[in-house]
């Protein structure tokens, strides 16, 4: 949203942490406490381009699942970003035929849930959406958010929230480009945008990591190393990828490059190094496409092993620099340990592990069932799940290259059983063939991780519709300070 240095706003910082302010920008919206006015349009009537604007006072009534704030004009349903309940603000509003875009100018009057967000770029980045709220608002919309939505299929336990909602990222990419003075900058994209914002600290990266990527930064200059120019094609220098183990304290960075001609790279390296001790291995990766993907197919170990290890639920992982790993081990923890505690385990199950990754689930169940079957159909995972079975003495446990669903699919005309399966899909939830896979499959339970409940409860219905009822619902907050909500369910064969 735009801010304006004028229009500061200041509440009292009701957050234990407010003190302390990330980065060197400020931005903020003014107050006024006791306008009680409520969508009233002001007189102001300009034309923009084509669009016509006009201001008015409105009241907010709730938050969509997004977090933006709910309010009414002219007969109409609109949302605004950063705006709470109960609040009223001036808002500014454009038309383009049908659709209303709103910008929030300044809050009138104030939810006592509103904080000073500690990000000086959170109006400007977008990517954590709730810093504006107060921890216990933060829990209170996630509840509600999955009560909501779970309604048809029960009541939701309490959130799982986190002691430390900060510095909790474990994975975190860098983009490096040139502003008009065309001095090297990096950050990240605004939400929704190709806009680069220069950053100095990210509250919810691993410190370590911010610290080595503004190391990189600040080298690239004596080494002659341009960013990358997705509009020109020009320079070297895409992204920094930097992945921590949280327990080992193992650091991998990923050099992210357009051109496999990385001139001056020992020097680079024994530089970085130095900076920044703690990096235990470096990758360069090259990513010559025009593509939104952050990683290309080729890839060199410039030092180290080419892969970090980290303790998750008490068993060892190897990560690579394609491997999925959750980002907030501290909540993972929680997550694994509900869905586990879901399957109901007494040593003699055969469980499927779908969706499986590296195989972090399926290794931690296999200490209570009799088999796990794993199932992934990148083929690079299925290589780190193999290996981190080997790496753990598993051996009860096996993974496969290919598609869940028709692996579950032949596995029941082969009239063999599973009598649980755990699955963990990506943001897009599963498709029909999947979930009929499993109805044909017919295991007595099934433990439905997810980290998008839209999703998940499309999925639910039809396993519903086929068979199952929803015994368990429990979110956790693995993503403090943004809108998203992991949820693990409970389903079982009627």
């Amino acid at each position: 949203m735009n801010k304006s240095k004028k229009n500061k706003y200041k509440p009292g910082k009701t957050h234990n942490q407010a003190k302390k302010t990330y980065g060197t920008k400020r931005s903020a919206l003014t107050t006024h406490k006791g306008d009680k006015s409520k969508g009233k349009t002001s007189k102001t009537n300009k034309r923009q381009g084509n669009k016509k604007s006009v201001t008015a006072e409105v009241t907010c009534t709730g938050l969509t699942n997004e977090g933006k704030g709910i309010v009414q004009w002219k007969g109409k349903q609109l949302e605004v970003e950063h705006l709470l309940p109960g609040e009223t603000a001036e808002i500014t509003l454009s038309t383009s035929g049908q659709h209303v875009n709103t910008e929030l100018k300044r809050v009138i009057t104030s939810s006592r849930d509103r904080i000073e967000p500690m990000c000086s770029y959170f109006y400007e980045c977008g990517g954590c959406q709730l810093l504006h709220m107060n921890e216990e608002a933060q829990k209170r919309f996630k509840q509600e958010t999955i009560d909501k939505l779970m309604k048809p299929f029960g009541k939701s336990e309490p959130i799982l929230t986190m002691d430390h909602p900060y510095d909790y990222r474990n994975k975190s990419h860098t983009t490096f480009g040139l502003n008009k003075d065309r001095q090297i900058i990096g950050g990240l994209y605004a939400q929704n945008s190709h806009k680069l914002i220069s950053m100095d600290r990210c509250l919810i990266h691993d410190p370590k990591a911010d610290e080595i990527w503004q190391t990189i930064k600040n080298m690239m200059k004596s080494f002659k190393m341009q960013p990358y120019n997705e509009d020109t094609g020009r320079g070297f220098l895409r992204h920094v990828l930097v992945k921590v183990g949280k327990v080992s304290g193992e650091i991998m960075v990923v050099l992210v490059v357009a051109s496999p001609i990385f001139k001056g790279s020992n020097n680079f390296v024994k530089a970085l190094r130095k900076a920044n001790p703690e990096i235990t291995t470096i990758l360069m990766n090259v990513n010559n496409q025009n593509t939104s993907m952050v990683l290309g197919d080729q890839e060199k170990v410039l030092f180290g092993k080419g892969t970090i290890t980290d303790t998750l639920c008490g068993m060892k992982f190897d990560i690579s620099a394609k491997s999925f790993y959750q980002i907030n081990p501290v909540q993972t923890e929680k997550l694994y340990a509900k869905a586990i505690e879901m399957a109901k385990l007494t040593g003699s199950e055969t469980v499927i592990d779908a969706y499986c990754g590296i195989g972090t689930i399926g290794l931690i169940a296999s200490q209570k069932a009799g088999k796990v079957i794993g199932v992934e159909l990148n083929k690079d995972a299925v290589r780190d799940a193999i290996r981190n079975s080997k790496r753990n003495g598993v051996k009860n446990a096996r993974f496969y290259q290919g598609d869940s669903g028709e692996f579950m699919t032949e596995m029941a005309a082969r009239g063999e059983k599973a009598d649980v399966v755990i699955m963990d899909p990506p943001r897009s939830g599963s498709d029909e063939a999947f979930l009929s896979s499993v109805v044909k499959l017919k295991p007595k339970r099934i433990v439905y991780v997810s980290c998008n409940p839209i999703t998940q409860v499309r999925d639910m219905k039809y396993l519903v519709q086929n068979g199952y009822e929803v015994k368990g619902i429990q979110p956790v907050d693995m993503f403090p300070q943004t809108v998203h909500v992991e949820n693990v369910a409970e389903i079982v064969l009627k």
